[in-house]
């Protein structure tokens, strides 16, 4: 093994030196180019009469007579470090942009299936071939690509915040997202119950690809917030009001609300809207009608905070304040986050006294976001807290050792080195149980801000928390925390049920009910309904959203994915380990296709081109003429 070792290494001292001789011997004099010949001559002849002894002696020889005669100047040195980082950059980036690259997952937007500090293997030939450093396809196949399909995007030219990265450290260029598609291009989809049901370019009912068994616990809403994540504004001839307010929802101009003073407004469905659908109101589109959003309050909240009294419904340990059924002919004037004064969607009100069982259901099925804990206040995790410049923002856990923690599906883990998390025991104190910790966990568990808590009745910042029905119960966090037969869910429908039938005339309210899956009288899917009321996919678009929608900037917020902008998609998490380790959680891509068999070759023609020349080069008895 040892004389292996050595007539390996003068091998290496006898190829290094003779690639050098080859390129210089003509700067050389006539003797020393002699000399150095008959050296390698002498050396080649030791290596292959596997003679360790002299090869060693003489390799020692002809590496004194390289760092003297045959050393690079500084030009040479540098040439060769420009050509070989420059054929490295040239062969990564062909690399990462054609065949494949490694992925860190930098947020939670995807978890569970991708949780922060993951490591994914990312195919770029699951559908097509990419054109390296620009957007678009040699080849692409739409029908490779599945409904539920996970698939990595650039964000380049769309409208999408803090979109600039670097490569290599060097290199400035947009960011990869990673979003699972849920509609293709001629798709209509309608939203219920966490669920999506919908119809494709032909008419026929693709809900089962929209609601595979394996994506159960996976829950999708139709909207981030009821006024969208954007808004434009302008001032208003009404003295410190901005007015008009144009609504963006899937990134679109939705509505557009105004202020008729400076204490009442109203909105309307923008003209091309209603030119589609003319009976269609703002809470119908798409079922956002069939989601509210929720926060946990006090009964002293509840009398403060909302326009419900406490006093005329059971008594409760806590109470579950629902907003929903956005209205435009309800909108109203108030401060938005940004402290504007201008119109907002209108909103109704309802409340749920729960118990403490209740309150055990929602710990029981508790996630949250990522989130750190140093000296008793917590912050998400991948925020800077400098930033903040003062801890008043950060929720207090004073009994919680600093670390880095998660909740999901009301188990209570610790995260490790690299991302690696651990179940912790029972006795943590961060499952401890009462109504305040309850709530607090609750209401900015995805946010761990301070500014999330209930704090006046004109709030605008609410938390990422969607409740919604199915199937007669109502769900919180993907659990239905009260089950349809619950006296506590009968009582509040009856008492919506009840609002509705005493509303005065002209100023109808619209009760937090279960309106029921968009189905016929028969069970099969209500196709007349979803294409009045569902959302239409444009042609070459895709529907991408995050599977942790409380916490993922998604289509609800940059819009539709262009065909262009798709890369690829991920088939292999390598870290952590754990159960999640292998396969992604998604219908497989197709494993041979054209565009992978083509990139395949390539790499093979390529490698075994490459590693011909090379053995050629330097097949012994090396040519000295």
């Amino acid at each position: 093994m040892k004389k292996q070792f050595i007539l390996k290494k003068a091998k290496k001292t006898l190829l290094a030196a003779y690639h050098r001789f080859c390129k210089k011997k003509k700067e050389l004099s006539p003797e020393t180019a002699e000399q150095i010949k008959k050296e390698l001559i002498s050396l080649q002849s030791a290596v292959m009469q596997k003679d360790s002894i002299k090869a060693v002696e003489i390799s020692h020889i002809v590496q004194n007579s390289a760092n003297v005669h045959l050393k690079k100047n500084f030009f040479e040195q540098t040439r060769d470090f420009i050509l070989g980082v420059a054929a490295a950059l040239f062969i990564a980036i062909l690399i990462r942009q054609m065949w494949f690259e490694l992925y860190e997952i930098p947020t939670g937007s995807m978890r569970p299936t991708f949780k922060e500090q993951d490591r994914l293997s990312v195919s770029k030939t699951d559908f097509g071939i990419n054109f390296p450093l620009r957007l678009g396809h040699f080849y692409f196949n739409p029908d490779l690509i599945k409904r539920n399909n996970i698939v990595i995007f650039t964000v380049e030219d769309m409208d999408v915040r803090d979109a600039n990265t670097v490569y290599f450290y060097l290199f400035p260029g947009k960011k990869l997202l990673v979003k699972r598609i849920i509609g293709k291009p001629g798709d209509t989809l309608y939203f219920y119950g966490g669920k999506v049901y919908g119809i494709d370019e032909a008419g026929q009912d693709i809900t089962p690809e929209l609601q595979p068994p394996q994506l159960d616990k996976i829950d999708h809403i139709p909207f981030i917030s009821f006024e969208g994540t954007r808004v434009s504004t302008t001032p208003s001839v009404l003295p410190d009001i901005f007015s008009p307010v144009i609504i963006y929802q899937m990134n679109e101009p939705i509505a557009r609300l105004y202020a008729t003073s400076r204490t009442q407004a109203r909105g309307e469905l923008l003209p091309k809207i209603q030119m589609q659908n003319p009976g269609l109101t703002y809470e119908d589109l798409w079922g956002i009608k069939n989601f509210a959003m929720a926060r946990l309050l006090t009964k002293d909240q509840v009398r403060m905070f909302t326009d419900q009294d406490p006093s005329l419904m059971e008594e409760g340990v806590l109470y579950l304040e629902l907003k929903h059924n956005p209205s435009l002919s309800m909108a109203r004037i108030g401060p938005d986050e940004y402290n504007r004064v201008r119109p907002l969607v209108g909103l109704s009100t309802s409340v749920i006294p729960l118990q403490e069982s209740q309150l055990k259901a929602i710990m029981d099925n508790l996630y949250t976001a990522r989130f750190i804990v140093n000296n008793g206040f917590s912050y998400r995790y991948g925020i800077n807290p400098d930033r903040f410049g003062t801890q008043a923002f950060f929720p207090y856990l004073p009994t919680i050792p600093d670390g880095t923690y998660e909740y999901y599906y009301g188990k209570a883990y610790q995260v490790k080195w690299q991302g690696i998390t651990s179940e912790l025991p029972s006795s943590s104190p961060l499952y401890r149980f009462d109504p305040q910790r309850v709530q607090l966990l609750f209401n900015i568990g995805m946010e761990f801000d301070n500014r999330y808590n209930p704090q006046s009745k004109e709030q605008y910042l609410v938390p990422s928390r969607y409740a919604y029905f199915r199937d007669g119960d109502l769900y919180l966090m993907g659990a239905p925390i009260l089950k349809k037969d619950d006296s506590t869910l009968t009582t509040f429908i009856e008492r919506e049920k009840k609002r509705q039938m005493l509303c005065r005339p002209g100023n109808s309210y619209h009760p937090f009910i279960d309106q029921g899956p968009p189905v016929d009288a028969s069970g099969n899917l209500d196709i007349a309904f979803i294409k009045q009321y569902g959302l239409k996919i444009p042609p070459k678009s895709y529907l991408c959203l995050g599977d942790n929608h409380a916490n993922s900037g998604d289509s609800r917020d940059f819009g539709f994915v262009p065909e262009q902008n798709l890369r690829g998609g991920p088939v292999f998490i390598f870290w952590p380990p754990g159960n999640r380790f292998g396969a992604p959680n998604q219908p497989s891509y197709p494993f041979f296709n054209p565009g992978r068999l083509i990139i395949w070759s390539l790499a093979l023609i390529g490698f075994g081109t490459w590693y011909y020349i090379h053995r050629k080069r330097n097949r012994l008895p090396l040519s000295f003429e």
